[in-house]
């Protein structure tokens, strides 16, 4: 297992924690985790607050690249992937490479990037319907933390048993009972969330090989 954080490019954003601690309800949390219109689309207390596409993944995915070093005929597979911007971003950069998405969401596949449809498919994290070490690499950005944690394990063992030492992973967590708090006044769809020693300890449990890093709230 490695450290590695493969999004340093992407763009940050700080959250109003006051006015989501304020806003979130059990209802909140209850639609939120539904994944469905009202996640990536509605008013912002319930989620994304309006998931659309603005080219932010573009270094995220030429760091993928560079960091497996793929090339055209290589496998990808983006678990969690939304609308699949990731996956559109990953198909532009290197053609030829083959690139695929699953996600629980209805809603976010039908409403994908033109780019990805035939790409994206409906699946769970923790029941990856493919063969043993049959992917170059394998992604998950903030999603397995959405499982309880026995669902993580088995996550976190399928995405190693597809893509041996050739995945990554990041999720939420915090450094500080401070931003452990922070976070819990944020969050509304992780269901397993730890410290960074919690989450490796979890991995090595997983026989985990690949590569990993940290979502902090802010």
């Amino acid at each position: 297992m490695q450290e590695v954080n493969l999004l340093s490019r992407y763009p940050r954003t700080k959250r109003n924690i006051t006015q989501r601690a304020s806003a979130k309800t059990e209802e909140h949390i209850r639609i939120s985790s539904q994944f469905g219109e009202m996640y990536f689309d509605g008013p912002r207390e319930y989620g994304y607050g309006g998931y659309r596409y603005d080219g932010r993944w573009v270094p995220v995915a030429e760091d993928i690249i560079k960091h497996f070093n793929l090339k055209p005929g290589m496998r990808v597979l983006d678990v969690g992937c939304a609308k699949g911007f990731l996956v559109k971003d990953l198909l532009e950069l290197c053609p030829g490479l083959e690139v695929f998405g699953i996600d629980i969401s209805e809603y976010a596949i039908k409403n994908c990037e033109k780019k990805v449809i035939g790409h994206i498919y409906k699946g769970e994290a923790d029941n990856l319907l493919f063969p043993d070490d049959s992917f170059d690499a394998v992604i998950s950005i903030n999603t397995i933390h959405n499982l309880p944690r026995e669902r993580c394990l088995k996550a976190i063992q399928e995405i190693e048993r597809i893509a041996p030492g050739r995945g990554y992973i990041q999720v939420d967590s915090y450094n500080t009972p401070l931003e452990r708090e922070i976070f819990t006044q944020w969050v509304l769809t992780a269901v397993f969330h730890d410290y960074p020693d919690g989450w490796r300890k979890l991995f090595a449990e997983a026989g985990y090989t690949g590569y990993y890093y940290w979502t902090i709230a802010e």
